[in-house]
């Protein structure tokens, strides 16, 4: 069918429609604008257009939402008898698509009053906008997308959220998801105002998102993971609708286990997701914005990994030396692949991948990082105690899941150089063991201080130590006492490092309550783990029996 750009022709007959009521237009996810030198309102004149807004303000109530429903729908049929009357000819349909959109921005003032939101879905108002959705005018699609976003908006619904429910509840009944995946797949994002129109589905998807966790698995059941995974594979220059997928992506894929399954069920999520990674092994984001969408890529391939079966995926599609490539260029992707390494290398599901590591000759690229922390970082999301974090867990993993043959080259790593890895060792072990008792003398002080008689509960003090360093104390131990065990030159290095910075040599006093208290609060399902750690206890105690 033939179509008309109702947008151009609104906008020349705007200056005599007093009625026409235009929505602000959405701030994009990024600032694309050039006019940077535009000046700053002042206090007063943002005063003063706060109460224009305020005095121009008229409240609705039942029956006007009513109304404008009923002339939405009057409109909305009207268009469609005369388009199927003059398929042919949009001259004869064309005064009928104006009075659409007309009706169309008319609804906005609605957004003002979530409380109504109810009466809007009694009065048929949800249906109207999904069948709207699906017009052969993709300007009034993109008006549709626009007004959705804008009566989901979180601030708004916020304020009213039983009606703010009501109105989820209704759109999800008519398949609101599977409806706005097929918008952008209809919309053309070459041309702008389309483009903004995608821009405004993925609004609504993450506004909904935002209100109920539950839709995170409406985006997977309906295939609007996949859509978001493409999305981001797809080339050309970066804008503002492939970060906002990326952003999307790494949401859901962090929040869904359904998500994490099914990444590789239709498409081989993994390897697209390596694959746009890829371009960052050489080359650093040309922007912050483009630096924001790496960080959502490689968290969403992160979130992926902790699915067992995703990491035969990542260790076959030859992540790992992708990785491990990344870390030797030092380019901004450097930090991130660390981090998914560490992922990778993780619990029982990441055995395969640790020896795998040891054979790329990534012990070559991953010591240099434990013997040295950044001391200055760029990016506002990693710091030196993540990526010491992260080396030390992937170090830990290695011991702990890597052949005999590659143990011993690990160990070896800890010997050679007159014990200069066992030294650094301490160094973090003492840092970490410090921090961690700062952070429970200050954890008593305020309990004194507040002066509560309330019960303390153990769980929740273990995870505030866990997220206050002891984690990573804990993959210290682990190593210095693997590496101990395994060789008595390394033991004696420690003693003597202890004896002199701690005037204590008894290494079983240091590091044995640390792994019990490890061992203790392993899961039910951590059995392996759980039998590793006691025999290491018992042999490391053995030294001093």
């Amino acid at each position: 069918m033939a179509t008309i750009d109702v947008t151009e022709i609104i906008k020349s007959s705007s200056a005599s429609s007093t009625s026409f009521y235009q929505p602000p237009k959405k701030k994009s996810r990024f600032d694309t604008s050039t006019n940077a030198a535009a000046p700053a309102p002042t206090p007063d004149e943002i005063l003063a257009a706060l109460e224009d807004e305020q005095a121009n303000f008229v409240a609705l109530d039942d029956a006007q939402i009513r109304k404008l429903v009923a002339q939405l729908e009057k409109k909305m049929r009207v268009n469609r008898e005369q388009r199927v009357k003059n398929p042919d000819d949009p001259k004869k349909f064309m005064d009928s698509e104006i009075e659409l959109d007309k009706a169309i921005q008319e609804m906005h003032s609605l957004a003002s009053q979530p409380d109504l939101y109810g009466v809007f879905c009694e009065a048929n108002g949800v249906e109207i906008l999904l069948q709207l959705l699906g017009h052969e005018n993709t300007d009034i699609v993109c008006a549709t997308l626009s007004l959705l976003r804008e009566l989901t908006d979180d601030d708004v619904m916020n304020e009213g959220e039983e009606d703010a429910a009501q109105l989820i509840d209704s759109l999800i009944s008519g398949s609101i998801i599977s409806t706005l995946l097929a918008c952008c797949e209809r919309l053309d994002e070459s041309i702008k105002d389309e483009a903004d129109g995608v821009h405004n589905a993925l609004g609504v998807v993450e506004n909904m998102i935002d209100f109920r966790d539950e839709i995170n698995e409406e985006c997977v059941k309906h295939g609007f993971v996949v859509w978001l995974l493409k999305r981001c594979f797809q080339k050309g220059a970066f804008e503002a609708n492939k970060m906002y997928a990326s952003e999307l992506l790494s949401m859901i894929l962090q929040s869904s286990d359904s998500a994490k399954a099914k990444l590789t069920e239709k498409v081989d999520g993994i390897d697209l997701l390596l694959r746009t990674i890829a371009v960052y092994k050489k080359n650093d984001p040309s922007s912050v914005d483009e630096r924001e969408y790496m960080e959502n890529l490689f968290n969403s391939l992160c979130a992926a990994l902790m699915f067992p079966a995703n990491r035969k995926k990542f260790l076959d599609g030859e992540g790992l030396q992708l990785m491990n490539l990344m870390l030797r260029e030092k380019k901004q992707s450097r930090q991130s692949a660390l981090k998914v390494i560490n992922h990778a290398t993780s619990g029982e599901e990441g055995i395969e991948n640790c020896n795998k590591l040891v054979e790329l000759l990534g012990l070559r690229t991953i010591f240099p990082l434990f013997m040295r922390t950044p001391s200055k970082t760029k990016r506002k999301d990693t710091t030196p105690d993540e990526h010491e974090e992260h080396v030390c867990t992937i170090l830990s993993s290695l011991l702990a899941a890597c052949s005999e043959n590659h143990r011993l080259r690990i160990v070896q790593k800890f010997v050679e150089h007159e014990h200069e890895k066992v030294d650094r060792a301490i160094e973090l072990f003492l840092k970490y063991k410090e921090k961690v008792q700062r952070f429970e003398l200050k954890k008593k002080r305020q309990s004194q201080e507040a002066g509560t008689s309330e019960e303390a509960d153990p769980d929740r003090d273990y995870l505030d130590k866990l997220d206050n360093g002891l984690y990573t104390l804990q993959r210290l131990t682990l190593i210095l006492v693997d590496v101990a065990i395994c060789e008595k030159s390394a033991r004696l290095r420690e003693e003597k490092l202890f004896q002199m910075k701690m005037s204590q040599n008894r290494l079983d006093l240091m590091m044995l309550p640390i792994l019990q208290e490890y061992s203790d609060n392993l899961g039910d399902d951590a059995v392996h783990e759980q039998e590793r750690v006691d025999l290491m206890i018992k042999k490391f105690g053995e030294f001093y029996a």
